[in-house]
């Protein structure tokens, strides 16, 4: 009877320790979570990346991982969601590369339980929330301070140039539509808009354009767009008041050299890490408010420096 007792103890303990031991073995599987930028070519994307590999380091127990295509192209971009899919990823924050280009992807994203954030650039796609600038407000002041700018070198009317990502990006087409308004009523006439896809070689190349055609002032509308620009002023012959739009060791060297008149400093570090924890959360059943949160900019000058 001893034997018997001792025996249904052991058995019992073993389902004890595997029930208990699997259910162990399940916590300890680390949330997949990858950040999908547009690019990456710019400095901005990086520091996203910062952002979300502290909150994950802080939350612990998540595996998390930065990629993205090399330039902005959409098939590129489509291509790794659909891969991150593929791989068993748990969430993906995503910076979309346009509003509607992606939707497919998400929709396939969404149909395999993948929480969605999205971090800089929305999609017009459900998500589980979204952490971004609010692009026609900081357009808006991008263009106040280029007319401060503009009076104070005694440019009091003429054409204005843009040099902007292309006609989709969510977010660049939100400050470019902002600064256009600042100039509604005024003297100047703000020329179409140039698009050089954020790289640096064609901006400064369309950048160049506007001041042979003799633009009074400059507005580059991503980091890519306003190196070209700061560079172009730098090298004409024909100074111009530029402003630009986020920050990086090349956009402060031109402010500090006085190329450009500022730049408007967006929080990448902080979309990358409320993104995470945003994401974590969801994961982890807790609910999380879909509502967009304005992450913030402020001006950058070279006092401000």
């Amino acid at each position: 009877m001893s034997f018997f007792r001792e025996f249904c103890a052991f058995c019992a303990l073993g389902l004890f320790i595997g029930v208990f031991g699997a259910c162990g073995a399940d916590a300890a599987v680390p949330y997949k979570v990858t950040l999908i930028t547009m690019d990456q070519m710019d400095r901005y994307w990086a520091g996203i990346d910062e952002g979300a590999a502290k909150a994950a380091e802080e939350l612990g127990n998540v595996e998390y991982k930065w990629t993205a295509p090399d330039v902005k192209d959409n098939d590129k971009q489509i291509a790794f969601i659909k891969n991150e899919i593929s791989e068993g990823a748990d969430a993906i924050l995503l910076a979309a590369n346009g509003p509607d280009v992606v939707t497919s992807a998400l929709e396939e994203a969404a149909a395999a339980g993948v929480k969605l954030v999205y971090v800089d650039s929305p999609a017009n796609f459900p998500a589980v929330a979204t952490f971004t600038t609010d692009n026609e407000a900081a357009g808006a002041t991008a263009g106040r301070e280029l007319l401060k700018a503009l009076e104070a070198v005694g440019a009091l009317e003429g054409a204005v140039g843009v040099v902007n990502v292309n006609a989709i990006t969510a977010s660049t087409v939100a400050r470019e539509k902002g600064f256009r308004k600042v100039f509604e009523g005024t003297k100047y006439t703000l020329l179409d808009t140039q698009y050089g896809e954020g790289d640096v070689t064609r901006s400064a190349e369309l950048a160049a354009a506007f001041i042979e055609q003799g633009v009074v002032g400059l507005f580059g509308a991503n980091e890519g767009s306003s190196v070209g620009v700061g560079n172009a002023i730098r090298d004409a012959k024909r100074k111009v008041p530029g402003v630009g739009f986020d920050t990086s060791d090349a956009l402060r060297a031109l402010i500090e050299d006085g190329h450009l008149v500022a730049t408007m400093a967006q929080n990448p570090r902080v979309m990358g890490y409320e993104g995470m924890k945003a994401a974590v959360a969801a994961l982890r059943g807790k609910v999380v408010s879909p509502e967009p949160v304005d992450t913030g900019v402020s001006v950058l000058t070279k006092r401000a420096m």
